[in-house]
């Protein structure tokens, strides 16, 4: 498995599958597969068992852009293992096409493609530049759920 081995040389690890909250409904998937692209739901940062990480709060005010960075590479870490979990190989993804990244962020802050930068970056090392080369928003938002600074959704197509 070529992208997983990437992974160890980049000595990164994927968590745990995602925990929701205690007391929160997921009535979606966080992957639907449907011929060969695969919808990604909107995925937090998480930590190495699946539960939601920090830090919490708005990206500009209490997090920093370098920690949003991190949190958007977290979370491309949280897509990575969600992937995984439902197409079982993660070589099977032959193209990133669509990343919308969304940051909880302060009423000035513009940085929102800096910090969105953590995933675009990671996914890229990952898959090279014909596969993980994507079209892309960063937008800033007035909220994420649980108080999350990076929300991040993607499509990809997959192989059968």
């Amino acid at each position: 498995m070529r992208i997983e081995d990437r992974l160890v040389e980049l000595d990164l690890t994927l968590p745990q599958p995602i925990k929701a909250p205690t007391g929160v409904h997921v009535p979606f998937a966080f992957v639907r597969v449907r011929g060969n692209r695969a919808y990604i739901s909107g995925h937090a940062p998480t930590n190495a068992d699946g539960s939601v990480a920090g830090p919490f709060g708005k990206v500009g005010a209490e997090v920093s852009v370098e920690e949003g960075y991190q949190a958007a590479q977290s979370v491309g870490l949280a897509i990575l293992a969600s992937l995984k979990q439902e197409l079982g190989d993660l070589d099977r993804v032959v193209a990133w096409l669509k990343v919308h990244g969304m940051v909880n962020a302060a009423p000035n802050f513009t940085r929102h493609p800096e910090v969105i930068n953590g995933f675009s970056d990671l996914i890229l090392k990952l898959y090279g530049p014909e596969a993980g080369q994507h079209a892309r928003s960063a937008v800033g938002m007035v909220s994420l759920p649980f108080s999350i600074p990076v929300e991040i959704e993607a499509e990809v197509e997959i192989s059968n």
